[in-house]
């Protein structure tokens, strides 16, 4: 029976989730698995093919198949979504720690990224994300404040966007992404938990309202080993 390919994918994708299976450990041979299965090498390809196309093995030719590490959060490329609802798809739930809020004004460097001349008054929040124990996302926003009258420190811990969209009734429309992998910083040493990690992959955010408006800039520094950015492509 065809659906064979399936049943294969799924016993093994949920003995992966589960642990039975650790990382970098090798799948039995096609011809193993033809023979535990009684079905034909041809559709043991068709699930080795779906494990390794939703990231659970990589299939090195001559080789054999091997379990990949799947404790790496997804990470939305071309979506907009908050800490929030992203923590929400999560088996953990995460800790958001509110490192610092303050109004100021945006200075040089900001105003450059806002748009704004370095007098505009805005607000910068420093919040880190901790999972599993150990904090592994630096996250630090800079918000126009003729956007944004007012913050808190609870907001801050809870979500932002919810607090804009849903008690402000400011919609916010798209963003654009440039993600970059830098050396990480003294500030990041210092409040995350690096390991022996001395890259970071640095998410920077320019966010628009509605009406477009750039109100938002954002540096979301992320751990390595502990996220996968993922995306969905469709050819023209």
């Amino acid at each position: 029976m065809d659906n064979i390919y399936y049943k294969i994918y799924r016993d093994y994708a949920k003995q992966i989730q589960n642990g039975i299976l650790r990382p970098h450990s090798k799948l039995p041979s096609e011809n193993e698995l033809a023979e535990a299965y009684t079905t034909s090498r041809e559709t043991v390809r068709k699930g080795l093919n779906l494990l390794a196309q939703n990231g659970y093995i990589q299939k090195v030719k001559g080789k054999g198949s091997f379990v990949l590490p799947i404790d790496r959060f997804d990470f939305p490329v071309s979506g907009l979504v908050s800490f929030k609802e992203l923590a929400a798809k999560m088996r953990e739930s995460p800790v958001t720690r509110v490192v610092s809020l303050e109004a100021s004004l945006a200075g040089e460097e900001i105003a450059s990224r806002l748009k704004v001349g370095p007098d505009e008054p805005i607000w910068k929040v420093v919040r880190t994300r901790t999972m599993d124990g150990e904090a592994i996302i630096l996250d630090k926003d800079w918000f126009l404040q003729s956007c944004v009258p007012d913050l808190t420190k609870e907001i801050c811990e809870d979500s932002i966007y919810q607090y804009l969209e849903k008690t402000m009734d400011i919609p916010i429309s798209f963003a654009k992404k440039v993600i970059t992998v830098e050396e990480a910083t003294e500030e990041d040493s210092s409040l995350l938990d690096l390991t022996r990690h001395e890259l970071i992959v640095v998410v920077r955010n320019y966010v628009h309202l509605e009406d477009a408006q750039l109100f938002q800039y954002t540096e979301s520094r992320h751990r390595p080993d502990k996220f996968r950015f993922v995306d969905f492509a469709r050819r023209q």
